[in-house]
């Protein structure tokens, strides 16, 4: 793990790809997409088994870890309609059995919207963005908040690492814009998707950005660019 500090507040990144907010004991986990390989194989894909079961033991892991009193889902908590799926739900609601002493929280991404909100025997509080949360306001979807560092998901961020680009690795990362104030607009820091069977999105990074590669279960940090 890496402890970094945003928005002047103490963040503790997570190989697995959520963040612990130490203050509030708080783990952000975005993009967790449960469901999305039921309900590709409902439309005739041929794609993994266990993806659920790897996902679910991963934000255990990352429970333990770091301590966390508390899960705020930032958005896409099930994939489709069709992950509503009863091996999907039984696996989640065995989780949450396991956990009950974990509050949980869905800030409701575009996914969500579409999937409906997880049955309520899992004791999710589901609510619309932003959730406020110290200096924070937390988002599925990055976007610009006066007053506020936004944190957010949604767009599975990765870099291209490596050399030639047939030889290059695409590595999931965090990725945090400006928080000293000289870029009011880049105040919004975007998490890796944490779901065992999702899509990366490449990256360009900006000026002022700060950068936070997982590789081999490491948090590595790359050196920002100066701020002109």
């Amino acid at each position: 793990m890496l402890r970094i500090r945003v928005a002047d507040a103490d963040v503790v990144l997570h190989p697995s790809g959520a963040a612990l907010l130490s203050a509030q004991e708080t783990l952000l986990v975005a993009d967790a997409h449960f469901g999305k390989a039921v309900s590709f194989r409902k439309l005739g894909v041929p794609v993994p088994q266990g993806t659920t079961t790897e996902t679910l033991d991963g934000l255990s892991a990352a429970l333990a870890q770091t301590k966390a009193k508390r899960v705020v889902f930032l958005g896409d908590f099930l994939h489709s309609r069709r992950s509503h799926a009863a091996p999907t739900l039984d696996a989640l609601q065995r989780w949450r059995a396991a956990h009950a002493d974990i509050a949980l929280t869905l800030v409701r991404g575009n996914h969500d919207d579409r999937a409906g909100d997880p049955p309520a025997g899992l004791g999710i509080d589901v609510v619309d963005e932003p959730l406020p949360l110290g200096p924070f306001a937390l988002c599925h979807h990055p976007q610009t908040i006066a007053g506020a560092y936004v944190l957010a998901g949604h767009w599975h961020p990765c870099i291209s690492v490596g050399g030639r680009a047939f030889e290059r690795l695409r590595l999931p990362c965090f990725w945090f814009g400006d928080d000293t104030g000289a870029m009011p607009q880049h105040a919004t820091g975007v998490l890796p998707a944490f779901g065992s069977f999702t899509g990366m999105h490449r990256i360009e990074p900006r000026a002022g950005d700060r950068i936070f590669p997982v590789a081999d279960d490491v948090v590595r940090a790359i050196p920002a660019l100066p701020i002109a």
